[in-house]
Order: structure tokens, then C-alpha cells, then sequence
């Protein structure tokens, strides 16, 4: 019997804020994959170990949770002022699908980095000590974000001394600007960063009950709840929300309905497979909590307390894309997270999370009766954990 032999494809192992992805130049992927479609989808989940029934990512390079599942591609940009394109795939553990509807906030830190190291970033413009200005075009939402890399000695400075909750070690800062993050060009308001015209709704979920929900998007499509009306004080760790089932399935249905209520999907059936976005976060007035590390979180040192789940799990820490939506709604007068953190004009805010706080600015305005943010802001650190190729078997695509 003949046996395929495995292609290897050369590849970059990253973390970025509390996420690690595999990362490749679209260059270096085979030609057949350089182009959206079923080729590359399978070709990406081979590489992470998707679909695996066992939810274990074995025989791949994922980790096996939200965080960790996870695919980015970069390529020049063909876009004026922008350096590079950068496309997010979220690979489904269990299931056998990329969901390509929004960005990885976390791995957004990353990609300037990767950029400047794959020589996708003219070199004209990389200083041999100082920062250097990653223009970005997250080809996934078609937004613009800007990073900013250190540079030590001509090369990506990745070790330093910036602290990042969820993250075990320090490493050096990387500054993320995302523009003009509020409309995914999705939802019944016409693509409007409210996408239903309100700050607050009543949304009713058949079989669970009827909640007040800010549906937000900014950042990525989100659906905040008040912890308290969900039975939470906004204090939970991963296993209290992770090892109950019907919590879980409590959630996703709660999300199902708010996607359906945001026009991202038309039938709830269609939320199984849109696992990425919308997310769901429950926020709450701040309390002192002891953080998964065993930190100690003061009520007196945050705004508001926020949980947030990805792909169906509690998340460990919190995706950067959700903290965009966070500071974004923080930012408005009147949304859930706004009055979670004590209402008024909030610019920047502390949250807690699971392993710890993260705080997030963002600058909106009103005009007209229409809310627009120019920028979010926040920091986040990035390292190169290992690069050379992965391999794949032949026969995959």
C-alpha cells in the first residue's frame, strides 16, 4: 500500500496578549491554500488537529481551548498606507470548521512583530533602536490597526519587563492602536455600532428568560449582561462557569439569540457555526476576588468586573477584541458596562477578569444621535515561541 508522505510549510509559533496561534507568511502556504476556500480551511485544520472528538488537539499544533486554537495568515498590503494584511482563523476544536468572522485582538499584538521579522515590513522604515509603526489591515472586519514594535539592535525586541495578567512571564511592550473599531458592517442598524438602535434591550430568550442586554459592535460583535440577572456575581473563575453544562448551554443559547437579535445570523441553527462572534460577557460593580494565579483583586484598584466566554468556555483571561468593546461601551453613558463601572464620562477603565485586570482606553463621540469611537488603546506583549515548518500530511490537501 502506498503511503503519502507529509508537506511541510513553513510556519511561526506565536504568542500574542493571552492567545498563541500558528502563524504563516500567505507566500509560503501552497498555492491551492494562498486563496480563501475548502483547500485552506482543511489545510489549517490539519495543522491545529481539528476536528478531534476527543476536544485534546493531539495530533496538531492547538491547545485545545479557545486561546490556543487559532491561525493567522500575513501578507504584504496591497492597500495604501498599510504595511501588511492580517487574516484571523478561529479553528473549531471538535468541529470541522475555520470560522472567519472576526478578529483575534490578543494575536493582533503579534502580527506587527511577525511582520517586521518575516520581512514583510520595509526596512528602510525599522530603526536600529527605538519603535517602529506597524500599519495593519485586519482583512477579517477590513479595519486598520496600528502597532507599535519595539526595535533593540535592529531586531524585534520580545523580552522586557511589561506585565501582562494571564500571561506567566514578562515580556516587552507592544502598544495596539485599533481605528475606528465600531462597525462590523453586520446587524439590522445597518452595520451601526448599536446594531439594534439601542443602548439597552430586552432580550428575550426562549426556554431561559428575558434579560437587559447591551448589543455592541466594536471590536467584535458582543452581548453584555448584568451578572446578577444571570445568577453571577461577576467574581467567577473558569470552573465555576466551564464544569457546569447547563451553564454553558445556558450561554450559547443566550448568545444564539442576541446574534439573531443583532442580524448577524438570519435562523438560530446558524449561531452552531459561528462560533467566534458574537461573544457573550456578563459585567458587574467591582468586588474584591482572588484571581486564578492566587492574585488578590481589590474592588478599590478596578472600575468593573467583567467575564467574558469564547468558542462556548469561560475565557482564561480576556480576548482582546472583547476588551475593545469593553472600553467602547464603557465609554457611553448608559450601556451595562458603563453603569457597571459607576456611569458618566469614562475615557479609560480597569477591569478585573479571571487572572487578573486589563485596563483599556477609548476616545467616542455622539452626532447626530449616532455613538462612534475613533480609537481604542491598549498594550499587550508578544513572543516568538518557536518557527521552522509544520508538517502535514500530503493527502490533507
Amino acid at each position: 500500500m502506498a503511503h503519502v508522505p507529509q508537506i511541510k510549510i513553513p510556519a511561526t509559533y506565536m504568542r500574542g496578549g493571552t492567545s498563541k496561534g500558528v502563524f504563516f507568511r500567505l507566500q509560503d502556504l501552497p498555492p491551492a491554500a494562498q486563496v480563501p476556500g475548502e483547500v485552506r480551511d482543511k489545510l489549517l485544520m490539519r495543522v491545529i488537529g481539528s476536528p478531534d472528538p476527543y476536544g485534546k488537539q493531539i495530533d496538531g499544533m492547538g491547545g485545545a481551548t479557545s486561546s490556543t486554537s487559532k491561525t493567522v495568515i500575513v501578507a504584504k498590503s496591497s492597500r495604501p498606507d498599510h504595511d501588511v494584511d492580517y487574516l484571523f482563523g478561529q479553528v473549531s476544536i471538535d468541529k470541522p470548521f475555520v470560522d472567519w468572522s472576526g478578529n483575534c485582538g490578543n494575536l493582533s499584538s503579534a502580527v506587527g512583530s511577525f511582520a517586521v521579522a518575516s520581512g514583510l515590513v520595509d526596512a528602510s522604515r525599522i530603526p536600529q533602536n527605538g519603535t517602529v509603526t506597524v500599519r495593519i489591515w485586519q482583512a477579517n472586519i477590513s479595519k486598520t490597526i496600528i502597532a507599535h514594535v519595539p526595535i533593540t539592535n535592529g531586531e524585534v525586541q520580545e523580552t522586557g519587563d511589561f506585565e501582562l495578567d494571564g500571561v506567566t512571564f514578562p515580556a516587552a511592550e507592544v502598544q495596539l492602536e485599533f481605528l475606528d473599531p465600531a462597525d462590523e458592517g453586520e446587524g439590522e442598524g445597518g452595520g451601526s455600532m448599536f446594531p439594534t438602535g439601542n443602548l439597552v434591550d430586552d432580550l428575550e430568550v426562549p426556554g431561559v428568560g428575558t434579560f437587559k442586554a447591551t448589543m455592541i459592535n466594536a471590536g467584535i460583535p458582543t452581548i453584555f449582561v448584568n451578572a446578577e440577572d444571570i445568577g453571577y456575581t461577576g467574581t467567577e473563575l473558569q470552573e465555576a462557569i466551564n464544569g457546569d453544562a447547563d451553564a454553558l448551554a445556558r450561554f450559547e443559547t443566550i448568545r444564539a439569540y442576541g446574534a439573531l437579535r443583532m442580524g448577524l445570523i438570519k435562523n438560530i441553527d446558524e449561531a452552531a457555526k459561528r462560533q467566534h462572534t458574537p461573544k457573550i460577557a456578563f459585567v458587574a460593580k467591582p468586588k474584591d476576588y482572588v484571581a486564578s494565579s492566587g492574585k488578590e483583586v481589590k474592588a478599590s484598584d478596578i472600575d468593573l468586573l467583567v467575564r467574558a466566554l469564547s468558542m462556548g468556555k469561560l475565557h482564561h483571561a480576556m480576548m482582546g477584541t472583547a476588551a475593545v468593546a469593553i472600553g467602547t461601551a464603557a465609554a457611553i453613558r448608559g450601556t451595562l458596562v458603563n453603569q457597571a463601572a459607576s456611569g458618566g464620562e469614562l475615557n479609560a477603565v480597569r477591569f478585573g477578569h479571571p487572572s487578573g485586570t486589563l485596563r483599556v482606553g477609548a476616545e467616542a463621540t455622539q452626532a447626530n444621535g449616532e455613538w462612534s469611537v475613533t480609537k481604542a488603546i491598549m498594550s499587550r506583549s508578544a513572543r516568538v515561541l518557536m518557527e521552522g515548518w509544520v508538517r502535514i500530511p500530503g493527502d490533507v490537501i
